[in-house]
């Protein structure tokens, strides 16, 4: 009988509640939150019965700065520390930025679902890196009739916008790019002028999903910051009980830098 150990496909870990402290441009130190974790890896036979228990050390010796800022330094120590051969770390977690109504200027905080994952692999030289923020927005309702009065409707869109960067790029500006393109955003809370002012402009005013993911795409396109992006969107109708889904995401027809400065 051969003495080499196997490899296992996966031995891992899923939703282990973690504090955190999410990158954030309001928050220097990080905004507190709590992550539900989820890893696995790929090691050999002998490494599969401690493989959780030296995860779990790993996270409390980073508990600190866990987070978006030191993910590439706990991939590195679960690689070096269980001789893996390839790793997978994602933390899901809730981010909430805050929001001013558009008439009467109210503050309120608008949750946003946050999902953080690292990857690591010994074929790989480079660690990859994915954020993705899931942005609710109002949309038009496909069957809106524009051109008969009272024809306009609305609809809830989740916009999940995923990226890959090099250098920074703060959840609250990704939130930001998706608002700045909807027919209305969403808040957690609106005065009786701020509701009217909001109803008024669905009934008035049209944007299709399809148009603003593909404004939000353009958007990414030009963010030098960004070496890779994906836009899916979720629309959830009044007529039906599931979700339509559009998606788009960088790709070699996208172009990544070519658009000029100031077009």
């Amino acid at each position: 009988m051969s003495k080499e150990k196997a490899f296992i496909v996966d031995a891992g870990v899923a939703n282990l509640p973690f504090p955190i402290r999410a990158f954030s441009r309001a928050y220097p130190q990080g905004q507190p939150t709590v992550a539900n974790i989820t890893a696995h890896a790929r090691v050999k036979q002998e490494f599969e019965a401690r493989w959780i228990d030296r995860f779990i050390q790993i996270l409390h010796r980073h508990r600190e700065e866990l987070g978006s800022v030191n993910i590439r330094g706990i991939l590195e120590d679960v690689m070096r520390e269980t001789n893996a051969s390839s790793v997978e770390v994602r933390f899901d977690y809730p981010f909430f930025i805050e929001k001013t109504t558009p008439v009467d200027r109210e503050k309120c905080l608008v949750r946003y679902m946050c999902t953080l994952t690292g990857r690591a692999s010994v074929v790989k030289e480079k660690l990859r890196i994915v954020f993705k923020i899931d942005a609710p927005i109002i949309t038009t309702y496909p069957a809106s009739v524009p051109e008969e009065p009272g024809g306009l409707f609305g609809q809830l869109s989740i916009v999940s916008v995923e990226i890959e960067s090099d250098e920074p790029v703060y959840p609250e500006d990704l939130a930001e790019t998706v608002d700045e393109y909807a027919l209305a955003p969403i808040y957690s809370f609106l005065t009786e002028r701020d509701q009217l002012h909001i109803i008024k402009k669905i009934h008035s005013e049209y944007k299709y999903s399809v148009t603003v993911v593909d404004q939000i795409k353009e958007a990414l396109a030009r963010n030098r910051k960004i070496k890779w992006y994906a836009v899916n969107c979720h629309n959830y109708g009044m007529l039906h009980n599931y979700s339509t889904l559009i998606t788009i995401e960088k790709g070699m027809w996208i172009p990544f830098s070519t658009y000029e400065e100031g077009t």
